[in-house]
């Protein structure tokens, strides 16, 4: 791995899985009833596990394919040359923020924090008007008909269930 990767990886989907939920910990050190983690035996516990694998193993997935074919990351001081189509990327636009609220969502189970569960939210929306606002314009004039015709076949949040077969 690259060192661009790595620092793209250590800001961004760290900062969204790790550092902000590690802060909103220290804020609410002394708060009674902040954590209420479950028990292996319950549902929430397995769903919770689940979640973070699927988002982990995703977020994986993407920023492998921006470095080996995108020749990129997803960091804006390096984006990808090419225009990645390829494994999730034909179902949903931006399966990396899938894998992240994926986590995101699991970690908010696996503490049992409705205060993680605020953040993805946040998260959540701060990525919905970023992206329609700035990166998928930047996107046009850098892929120009390629980006578009890839952008009115796949959606942008909720995964199709049959890839979507660039020309």
């Amino acid at each position: 791995m690259k060192w661009t990767s790595a620092k793209a990886i250590v800001l961004l989907p760290a900062a969204a899985t790790i550092y902000v939920p590690g802060a909103i910990f220290w804020v609410l050190a002394d708060t009674p009833d902040a954590l209420s983690p479950p028990a292996p035996s319950q549902v929430r516990f397995w769903i919770g596990i689940a979640m973070a694998m699927d988002g982990l193993f995703l977020a994986a997935w993407t920023m492998m394919l921006f470095d080996r074919v995108g020749k990129g990351t997803p960091a804006p001081w390096s984006p990808p040359e090419k225009l990645v189509v390829l494994g999730p990327y034909r179902h949903v636009r931006n399966p990396m923020n899938s894998g992240m609220l994926l986590i995101i969502g699991a970690e908010a189970l696996l503490f049992g924090s409705w205060h993680l569960a605020v953040w993805m939210c946040v998260f959540f929306v701060v990525c919905a008007v970023y992206f329609p606002c700035y990166e998928e314009p930047g996107l046009e004039r850098r892929f120009g008909d390629a980006y578009r015709l890839y952008k009115a076949n796949v959606p942008r949040w909720i995964p199709r269930l049959r890839p979507w077969e660039a020309p």
